[in-house]
């Protein structure tokens, strides 16, 4: 449940004041640009009040619990060994034991977007969850189910049962201003409804840690447990759920980082609807135009690319749409959907923002040369198709971790075992009770949990083929080739 980079917000609340005249120079002599500029800073105190009383009845303190497997271990009795025979017991016989893991528990934030129950969070605090306690402002106690899961945003959708929940207006985060005033609000180390204030420090911000990255960044302070949390600006609209902090120590020393609702919307809609995130592709790999100039320039190289900012094109994926637009390695992209764009995460919130089917223009230059062109985006599968959540349980098996005891038996370091098959994918392609699988598409089988998600993670792949290593009951080699695609 732990992560390096943490979670959430708070900053001294300061005023803003500014001078309508400057003392020494009368103001009938003031120039047209001095007074527009002096009407345009804002007076007095900041009032965050009424956002702080909208947002803590909507926020929530989440604690989850996963359940600790249980092992069996085999165990050498050393009083066998000596009286084995004086009790009538021939040799040394091992014996086995369960061992129970300790549950593990931890606890975040979340946010009541609809007042029929349905709660944004984090990935991180509730995926792997068994047990789900959601504790209102109130002190009413709700069990929460998982709705959908998306790991590469980093965000959740569960939901309590019930009616006329408290909730927060869902605000439009691409209108967010540097310098603009926000509150944070959650359960930093389980002091429940805390709030915290600072500014917006920068957007579109990427820290490398999940796949797809456009942060607001805030210096208002983040702590453990505030993960899932509301960023809230001064009207009492969400702007973004708080995701993480920047810290070398594991506590707040600066700048937290919230997930915008511009990307919030498109999952928590998708995860309602399809169960899983439909995930359009533009098809490119690169980096910010700047980073690519630099990394020239230290080369000694003198390129010119026609901008400054903008997105550096290093490889087009075959058969993507960006290939179907034309675009080419040294291309620089600048536009998306006629919306400029300066650096890769600014473009990648804006795919996010799109479905697979959907058109958009690209705007794009080289050789200094603009090229503007409408395509169709794809999804991981090169079409355009809903992609469907793929239920594990339709795979017709009942897997288990090998013991130590059938480990050393065996001579494998790891695999599962079928203990109970019935009518379905694997059966079908000849899986029987007893098989030992060992590796799916080369990723090592260890726990069910790597069952499963290489088992999702092949579902949205281009290429949905199952490529199973496994070992007979017999302990002879087999192999298993199943299409997630057939019916």
């Amino acid at each position: 449940m732990k992560k390096t980079l943490i979670i959430l917000l708070a900053s001294t609340l300061m005023s803003c004041t500014g001078k309508a005249e400057s003392a020494a120079e009368p103001a009938n002599i003031k120039s047209t640009e001095e007074k527009t500029v002096s009407m345009a800073v804002p007076q007095g105190y900041v009032d965050l009040t009424y956002a702080a009383e909208k947002s803590v009845n909507a926020v929530v303190y989440i604690k989850v619990t996963k359940t600790g497997k249980t092992h069996k271990i085999t165990y050498r009795d050393p009083f066998a060994e000596f009286f084995g025979d004086f009790f009538g017991q021939r040799g040394y016989t091992p014996q086995q034991r369960e061992y129970k893991e300790p549950d593990s528990r931890g606890s975040g934030s979340g946010v009541i977007i609809s007042s029929d129950g349905y709660i944004v969070t984090n990935n991180h605090v509730v995926g792997g969850a068994d047990e789900i306690l959601v504790k209102l402002n109130d002190n009413r106690e709700f069990s929460g189910r998982i709705i959908g899961l998306d790991p590469i945003t980093d965000l959740a959708l569960i939901k309590i049962e019930g009616k006329d929940f408290p909730t927060l207006p869902i605000g439009n985060s691409d209108n967010l201003k540097i310098g603009e005033w926000v509150l944070a609000v959650g359960n930093p180390f389980n002091l429940t409804s805390t709030v915290t204030a600072g500014i917006v420090s920068a957007k579109a911000r990427s820290l490398g840690a999940n796949g797809i990255e456009s942060f607001i960044q805030t210096d208002a302070a983040i702590n453990q447990g505030n993960s899932g949390g509301a960023l809230v600006n001064a009207r009492g609209e969400l702007v973004g759920i708080n995701a993480m902090l920047y810290s070398q120590t594991g506590s707040y020393s600066g700048y937290g980082f919230a997930i915008p609702t511009s990307i919030m919307n498109k999952v928590v809609y998708d995860l309602k609807t399809f169960g899983t995130v439909q995930r359009a592709i533009l098809g490119v790999s690169g980096g910010d135009v700047t980073n690519y100039i630099d990394a020239e320039k230290a080369k000694g190289n003198t390129p010119d690319l026609g901008t400054l900012t903008g997105i550096w094109v290093n490889e087009v994926s075959q058969g993507s749409a960006a290939e179907e637009a034309g675009l080419q390695q040294g291309d620089a992209i600048t536009h998306f959907n006629g919306k400029e764009v300066h650096k890769m995460s600014e473009l990648q919130e804006a795919i996010t923002q799109h479905r697979p089917g959907d058109k958009v223009s690209i705007t794009w230059l080289r050789n200094k040369q603009k090229h503007t062109q409408t395509v169709t985006l794809k999804n991981s599968q090169g079409s355009t198709k809903v992609i469907q959540e793929v239920d594990v349980d339709e795979m017709g098996v009942s897997l288990a971790e090998l013991s130590q005891d059938e480990k050393s038996r065996l001579g494998l370091p790891y695999g599962l075992v079928v203990k109970a098959i019935r009518k379905g994918k694997m059966q079908k392609a000849g899986v029987t009770k007893g098989t030992i699988i060992l590796d799916i598409n080369d990723t090592r089988l260890e726990t069910t949990e790597d069952w499963e998600k290489v088992i999702k993670t092949t579902n949205q792949s281009s290429d949905r083929t199952l490529w199973i290593k496994a070992i007979a009951p017999s302990g002879r080699k087999q192999s298993f080739v199943i299409d997630l695609a057939e019916e």
